[in-house]
């Protein structure tokens, strides 16, 4: 898991699409575009948690480098150029979301997340109308052993905030992922059914964060499963005010 940057007072200057920026030294690519109105797509970072940097979404050209960089692990230096939007860029993201599609079992008309979902609102965002690669139809659990929350694997696309919310915010350390590339899945303690945990606190935070509808409460229907995200920033400030 990374270490938070430490930013300091210290300024420097940049350049983000030929727009000259300033910002503190410590401050990552992401942080200084958003600041900037600067929109860098992303589905693994939110604020409030550390950077995972395993969506890929938010890689960006930058001058002199011939390999592209994760904006939200990617430090602002003095006198970068970085370009945000590109053919090569627009390309790389539109099959990074086909290839989420294309993996697992999305099927946005019978979801409960359908209208709120951020994997279908990135893929309107793209232009994605259809998928070029096969699909997989893995034959994946749903997990309704909580009695207040549902976990369907089928619609998990690995962003692993649940588990970063679970261990850095609520402090229960309940989740975690097991197995690697295309065999990976969330588990619960040690990968047992999520109603079986003694660790889970049922808070919710993991539903709420969940970018797409693999984490929902149970009951609820297509229009009422809306996210709920702005908590984050605020506890982590409460949280850092106490230490």
């Amino acid at each position: 898991m990374n270490t938070p940057v430490d930013i300091t007072t210290e300024s420097i200057t940049l350049q983000i699409d030929d727009k000259d920026v300033s910002c503190r030294k410590g401050e990552t690519v992401l942080q200084v575009a958003r600041e900037n109105g600067i929109d860098i797509p992303t589905l693994c970072y939110m604020e409030g948690l550390t950077v995972w940097g395993g969506c890929r979404l938010c890689m960006v050209e930058i001058a002199g480098s011939p390999k592209l960089q994760a904006a939200c692990a990617t430090v602002c230096m003095e006198g970068m150029n970085i370009c945000t939007k590109s053919p090569r860029l627009e390309n790389y993201r539109r099959m990074i979301v086909e290839l989420l599609f294309a993996e697992r079992n999305h099927v946005c008309s019978v979801c409960v997340s359908n209208g709120h979902c951020e994997l279908q609102s990135m893929a309107v965002k793209l232009g994605i109308d259809h998928v070029r690669f096969a699909y997989r139809f893995p034959h994946l659990e749903v997990d309704n052993s909580h009695d207040r929350m549902r976990m369907d694997h089928n619609r998990c696309i690995l962003c692993s905030r649940c588990v970063r919310v679970c261990a850095e915010v609520e402090g229960a350390h309940t989740k975690d992922i097991k197995g690697r590339g295309v065999l990976a899945a969330i588990i619960h303690d040690l990968d047992q059914n999520w109603g079986e945990s003694s660790t889970c606190t049922s808070c919710g935070k993991c539903v709420n964060i969940c970018p797409t509808g693999a984490l929902t409460h149970r009951g609820t229907a297509v229009g009422e499963m809306t996210k709920k995200t702005t908590f984050l920033p605020y506890l982590t400030l409460m949280r850092e005010a106490q230490l």
